[in-house]
């Protein structure tokens, strides 16, 4: 079996092979340290974290950079704003970010450098730019030509003449062209600056991304990576300074880009006023369950956000973990195996489908109509062998260990949203034991009026009494 990605370059499904046998080398842009993270950034980090997964569970060995912007005209609008230092503001927002990705189960890359750790290189690769003529000095900046580069224009797909006439361009007389681009922005007074042949200045935005991925990966590496709005400008100006500078291509082989998330069938935008941030979701939603709602749309495809996505993404995870649940308490008996009459393999559960351009969508459909059916059995009181439990639940780990998702603990997830639907309602779980006991001694006594009363006065309250085979009373809040 083969991996195939969908390459944004030359639109289409490829075989994937590294350039050097058993070693890949991947890229994805990371996040502009200015303020906290939203969906649209952890989707990206998700994502990418399961192809990173992914690769190495296919026994690759993977270097994984994924870079912070920490100097950038964002960065030092909010230091004007808000009067505290640049570098402070970096450390607090990439702090956080690192707090929020270990909280959904993102996995720590190979390496994360800092635009501002990588200066030197910059101002190397835009000197070999300037040499070939595909840069120019304008007073303290530096601008690239983007119509000395020929091919520009052939991730976004589009000729010269129409990025022109479709995109913002902001006018500014250093340049000799309005789609010229900047790649060293001369100091301005009370920014922050370093020392370059040009004056005093920073490097523009999209030299940085070029200097970092080819310092860690090479000249020509196997993937870059990054959400849909990245893909133009941002991708294109480093193919166009990468190539430019070296020669050489294709700088990526594969490029891959995420899908939008939007918030209530909208864009999600400062100008509408619907960011969601990662710290406010999870204040309100399970880790694991915002962890599967971003994977529960395939990567490339937009995600709508809504309280109804996220009720609907945490019942899924309780149904699954109810039913991982009961699978482990039930009774040994003599069936061989789960995966009978519902899939030959665990291959075709999970690897058939993760080989088709990282298809998660169809792992998690795969996955739910195997415990559909897995419950039947029991329902049927068809009971599994150990060996038969062990397989299923060791199958689960490897799913759990690409995806980051169904590794929880049953009884600890299901006791999680337990306590979060607590909450929601008028009584405490003391209450709700106590008239659970009340209950038991009205059924012994024969005395059901009042038993189902009982039953009915913790259903108006939203909690939901289960008696169970062995005679005891379970309960949970209904969804």
């Amino acid at each position: 079996m083969t991996l195939k990605i969908y390459n944004t370059l030359t639109r289409k499904k490829e075989t994937f092979e590294p350039l050097t046998p058993g070693k890949v080398r991947m890229y994805v842009c990371g996040i502009t340290a200015y303020d906290e993270c939203h969906l649209g950034h952890a989707r990206a980090a998700a994502v990418f974290d399961v192809i990173y997964r992914y690769l190495r569970y296919k026994g690759h060995d993977v270097t994984y950079i994924r870079n912070f912007t920490d100097i950038d005209d964002k960065i030092i609008k909010k230091s004007q704003e808000t009067g505290l230092p640049w570098d402070e503001i970096t450390e607090r927002y990439i702090g956080s970010y690192r707090e929020q990705m270990k909280r959904l189960g993102v996995e720590n890359p190979t390496d994360e450098p800092r635009a501002t750790e990588h200066i030197p290189e910059m101002v190397e690769l835009i000197e070999k730019l300037i040499g070939k003529g595909l840069a120019y000095q304008s007073g303290n900046d530096v601008f690239y030509r983007v119509r000395k580069f020929s091919s520009y224009g052939k991730l976004a797909h589009k000729k010269i003449d129409e990025l022109e006439s479709g995109a913002r361009i902001e006018v500014d007389e250093k340049k000799e062209d309005p789609l010229d681009f900047a790649l060293w922005k001369g100091a301005k007074p009370g920014e922050p600056k370093w020392p370059s042949p040009w004056g005093e200045g920073r490097p523009g935005w999209h030299i940085e991304c070029s200097a970092m991925s080819m310092k860690y990966l090479g000249e020509s590496f196997d993937i870059h990576g990054g959400g849909r709005d990245l893909m133009f400008p941002h991708h294109e100006n480093e193919i166009a300074q990468s190539e430019g500078a070296t020669g050489k291509e294709p700088f990526a082989r594969f490029w891959i880009h995420n899908g939008f998330v939007n918030i209530n069938a909208e864009k999600m935008s400062k100008s509408l006023g619907n960011i969601r941030t990662i710290p406010a979701i999870l204040e309100q939603w399970d880790p694991e369950v915002v962890r599967y709602f971003l994977l529960s749309a395939h990567y490339a495809s937009p995600l709508d956000f809504t309280d109804e996505a996220m009720t609907q993404a945490e019942e899924a995870l309780t149904r699954f973990y109810e039913s991982l649940l009961r699978l482990q308490q039930s009774k040994r008996g003599k069936y061989p195996s789960i995966y009978q009459q519902t899939a030959s393999t665990f291959q075709s559960l999970f690897d058939d489908v993760m080989i088709d351009d990282f298809n998660t969508t169809e792992v998690f459909g795969r996955l739910f109509a195997l415990i559909r059916k897995l419950n039947r059995k029991l329902d049927q009181k068809i009971h599994f062998t150990d060996h038969a439990k062990e397989e299923f639940l060791n199958d689960i780990k490897v799913v759990s260990r690409v995806v980051g998702v169904f590794g929880s603990e049953p009884a600890k997830f299901l006791e999680r949203q337990k306590r979060k639907g607590l909450k929601s309602t008028s009584i405490s779980e003391a209450e709700i034991q106590s008239l659970i006991e009340e209950r038991k001694k009205t059924r012994l006594s024969k005395d059901f009026k009042r038993a189902d009363e009982i039953r009915q006065e913790l259903a108006s309250k939203g909690v939901l009494l289960k008696d169970n085979p062995d005679g005891s009373t379970s309960w949970e809040i209904k969804r």
